[in-house]
């Protein structure tokens, strides 16, 4: 089969297309025809040798996310299986290829009337989106601030903090990326590369930060007494560093959400069902074929994409 293989860290150069063995479903898993790869920001972070949550041994495949269709079924798991639509995790290796042998356990069944490509997009952003809005709680009425508003994890958080009743300031660089959260559904928009931007910002009561660094560092000064803020990226670089003390004494909380594999899995089927009920609509800015997985990697560190970005393997 096709496949992208990383034998050495650095830049996006280092992912490099070439052949591997086929793997074959061992007990309790299944082989999955891949049509679609996901692309998050944190395996351009391990691909470059930076901090992740992934530790394979190079040489690898690397790739945390797929959808496709199941053509084979190990030991132990039921054949009913074949044929149908799925996307799953697949534990931080092998998802950048034609085939991937996962486990059944973590597979998703795609719900009839969602496109197999939207389901890849909310399979990793969806389930973070969604824990995080069940963390801060926004209610309605209050005025919610979503930094990175047009990338992955930001586009679906404008919607579902809308769909809370929440006033939704949507944060992002530059104009097209404020007019897409705008588009989405955002009631105020701000472009957090202009000096001084918060000033053109009212206090907030919740920041969902995905940027870190000295935007998030500013989004805090926003929050008041009773104010929340999470934080769960750092495209900047760096997390947002903000001590708990300063915290307190705004009356801020700092929200930490600790998620049970159970409740991750609750919260990946929250996000198919309400992408398959059109409430969540997952943004695909960027789509490369499999053997320009470089490029694609490129395009999420260059910041200058939208939404989400997806590998097309068939």
């Amino acid at each position: 089969m096709r496949a992208v293989w990383l034998k050495e860290f650095g830049g996006p150069e280092v992912l490099v297309p070439g052949d591997a063995p086929d793997p074959v479903p061992g007990p309790g898993q299944v082989l999955i025809d891949v049509v679609y790869a996901n692309i998050t920001f944190v395996e351009t972070q391990f691909r470059s040798g930076g901090p992740s949550p992934f530790k394979p041994e190079l040489p690898m495949i690397p790739g945390n996310g797929v959808g496709g269709v199941v053509t084979a079924v190990g030991e132990g798991v039921d054949s009913g299986l074949v044929g149908r639509r799925v996307v799953t995790s697949t534990g931080g290796s092998g998802g950048y290829a034609e085939r991937a042998a996962v486990d059944a356990s973590g597979l998703f069944t795609v719900p009839d009337g969602l496109e197999l490509d939207d389901a890849v997009a909310v399979l990793a952003d969806g389930r973070t989106a969604t824990m995080m809005i069940r963390a801060a709680a926004p209610q309605p009425g209050e005025r919610v601030l979503v930094e990175a508003a047009a990338g992955g994890v930001g586009s679906l958080l404008v919607q579902l903090a809308k769909s809370a009743g929440a006033t939704v300031v949507g944060a992002a660089g530059g104009s097209r990326k404020t007019g897409v959260a705008r588009d989405l559904g955002a009631d105020e928009v701000v472009d957090y590369t202009a000096p001084g931007w918060t000033d053109e910002v009212d206090p907030v009561d919740v920041v969902f930060d995905g940027v870190g660094g000295d935007i998030a560092r500013a989004a805090f000064e926003l929050l008041g007494q009773g104010g929340r803020m999470v934080s769960f990226g750092l495209a900047s670089g760096e997390w947002a560093g903000i001590e708990a003390e300063a915290a307190v004494a705004r009356g801020v909380t700092l929200v930490q959400a600790k998620p049970t594999p159970e409740m991750m899995r609750e919260y990946t089927e929250s996000a198919l069902a309400e992408a398959v009920g059109g409430r969540l609509r997952p943004l695909i800015g960027q789509r490369f074929p499999l053997d320009r997985a470089a490029a694609a990697h490129a395009a999420i560190e260059s910041r200058a994409g939208i939404g989400k970005t997806l590998l097309e393997v068939r």
